[in-house]
């Protein structure tokens, strides 16, 4: 069709390749032009739908593309962004886990190239973080914040990039800096709770695709806000949705709350 914007996928035949994939085929304004996997997978050459072939040089696969989507490991994703910096070619990435140098890398390269960077992608997660935030700045340092998220067992990083989004919201609720805050392990003789802390717990097993549950801890009474994913559709149709709003953006690290206008 006329006027679509060409959309290179990265990690096409993933789990999240394949549902960018499938969201794609029903999106008007975006095409898949290119489909890129890591050097050496046994399917490069494998012909896709609209004919497109799977290629494992990111150079090749961004040429002509308009933006890339990208749901795969820290180190991939950075090579990748460096390569669509130098094509000039934006970029949509879900990938988590990275280091605090790799975050100001991926600022850094968004001085060229207009890049999104979320750990979801989903508007109902979108909505629960702003929930989140509302609900610590109105029930104040009077509750206990803590946060359960569970995960598939091939998960990688833990907490999910989800988890600490949602503990980075409580804290802006309060007024707080997350990493003065952060609790990820209780073990052995730990004494009382913490003044102020926000409690991140990781489940893993089977293949789930996420649940997350915050929850808010007064004296008798307990407020609990729960988002729970039963296919990864959704990340991958909010993805396309970011990818189409950030074609023809100018250079710039935007947020999924610009998207979603929250």
């Amino acid at each position: 069709m006329a006027g679509q914007r060409r959309v290179c996928v990265v990690g096409a035949l993933g789990r999240m390749g394949v549902a960018v994939r499938d969201a794609l085929a029903a999106e008007d304004s975006l095409t898949l032009s290119a489909a890129l996997e890591a050097p050496g997978h046994p399917s490069v050459g494998l012909e896709l739908e609209g004919g497109v072939l799977l290629v494992d040089d990111a150079k090749a696969a961004l040429a002509g593309c308009n933006v890339a989507i990208d749901f795969s490991v820290p180190q991939a994703t950075l090579a990748n962004l460096r390569a669509a910096a130098d094509a000039g070619v934006a970029y949509v990435t879900g990938t988590t886990g990275f280091s605090d140098d790799e975050k100001a890398e991926i600022a850094a390269l968004a001085e060229r190239v207009p890049v999104i960077h979320a750990p979801n992608f989903s508007v109902a997660v979108n909505v629960l973080i702003w929930l989140t935030r509302e609900a610590a700045r109105k029930l104040g340092p009077g509750f206990d914040a803590e946060i359960v998220e569970l995960h598939h067992a091939a998960k990688r990083d833990a907490p999910s990039g989800t988890a600490l989004r949602l503990g980075e919201a409580i804290a802006e609720g309060r007024g707080q800096q997350l990493a003065e805050r952060l609790l990820l392990e209780r073990a052995g003789e730990i004494g009382p709770r913490p003044d102020g802390a926000i409690g991140i717990q990781s489940l893993r097993g089977g293949d789930n695709p996420g649940e997350h549950t915050v929850n808010f801890i007064g004296r008798g009474e307990r407020v609990e806000l729960v988002h729970r994913a039963q296919s990864r559709d959704h990340f991958a149709h909010g993805a396309v949705r970011a990818a189409r709003w950030l074609t023809g953006k100018p250079a710039g690290l935007y947020r999924i709350e610009q998207v979603l206008d929250l």
